[in-house]
């Protein structure tokens, strides 16, 4: 989750002690950048988020002005939204791990709940996405009776609650357990640094399997369904295999956020393998993680729309004559 948004230390599973230890070694390890080195990974973060808040937010409005009334399509905004938030968080954590090191715990507590929302959204979203397509592909003629715009706003409402109840435990349990002065303090922005109770680590790594098996196997049996429902019509049914596509598609950005899940292991594999590459690779890493899946995100799925793609030339041929 968030502690592959910024250098921080190996999670411990067994007690705070390692964990200070471990937070430690990474620190020493993340002070290896010259100033200039930081500051051009800061400018490459900073220009990559640009361009893609501003390529996204083109693309969410062009959506939202066609395609308002579309629960496909608001579905589809909702995740351009979400990945908008958290790609902002992320780069935030990082550009702060850079300039100001250590912030407060309170700020440090808003920006990381906004993280894991927007993190735990995007598989759930692109979950019930394979389910809209596994209704239209499957049962054609109950598709707007079953996916209406009301209907996807509640589930939108659904999503968030869902992932309020992963983190917002951790709030309460943190308040129960630690001193009223943490969240006054000054600290190294990361989660595992501010929800440091054991119960808090097991429950992330629960949820996070919870969570990411439940997607899995919606995918999986919305894709099947959809592939069997081709063969029956000896592949001649156009929208079934552009669903089939499209669900592999939520497959392969599925993929890509997982990586996030696995972030610990490998920067841990890193510190033991590649002690003097480790920040060069982590940086990598981000951008890998980070980045790109939210870069790919619109052109994948928004630009492969031969409807939108259509209202988008139209679109774009208007802004230029535009007083």
């Amino acid at each position: 989750m968030c502690s592959s948004l910024i250098i921080d230390s190996m999670n411990s599973m067994n007690s705070m002690n390692s964990s200070s230890s471990n937070y430690n070694v990474s620190s020493s390890l993340g002070g290896r950048d010259t100033a200039t080195t930081a500051a051009a990974k800061n400018v490459i973060v900073l220009v990559c988020i640009c361009f893609i808040s501003d390529f996204n937010s083109f693309f969410s409005f062009t959506l939202f002005q066609i395609f308002c009334m579309n629960p496909r399509y608001i579905l589809f905004i909702h995740l351009v939204v979400n990945d908008m938030i958290q790609l902002t968080t992320a780069v935030s954590l990082f550009v702060i791990s850079y300039v100001f090191y250590k912030i407060n715990a309170s700020v440090c507590c808003l920006i990381i709940v906004f993280a894991v929302f927007t993190t735990l959204n995007t598989p759930v979203n692109l979950a019930v996405m394979a389910v809209e397509c596994y209704i239209a592909v499957c049962f054609p003629l109950r598709h707007a009776e079953l996916c209406t715009v009301r209907r996807t706003y509640i589930l939108i409402v659904c999503i968030w609650v869902l992932s309020a109840v992963s983190i917002i435990p951790d709030i309460f349990l943190t308040l129960a357990t630690e001193p009223l002065r943490l969240f006054f303090s000054s600290i190294f922005c990361e989660r595992d640094n501010l929800f440091r109770h054991p119960v808090s680590l097991q429950k992330r790594n629960v949820s996070h399997t919870i969570f990411l098996t439940g997607v899995w196997l919606t995918l999986f049996f919305t894709y099947f369904k959809i592939f069997f429902a081709a063969q029956a019509a000896n592949s001649a049914d156009k929208s079934a295999n552009k669903a089939r596509n499209t669900i592999l598609l939520h497959s392969f950005q599925l993929l890509l956020c997982m990586l996030t899940y696995v972030g610990p292991m490998i920067k841990t594999y890193f510190i033991l393998v590649f002690p003097q590459y480790y920040v060069q690779l982590f940086f990598v890493w981000f951008i890998i993680v980070q980045i790109l899946p939210r870069f790919i995100s619109p052109i994948v799925y928004g630009l492969r729309d031969k409807t939108f793609k259509r209202h988008l030339k139209k679109y774009l041929l208007i802004i230029p004559s535009a007083p």
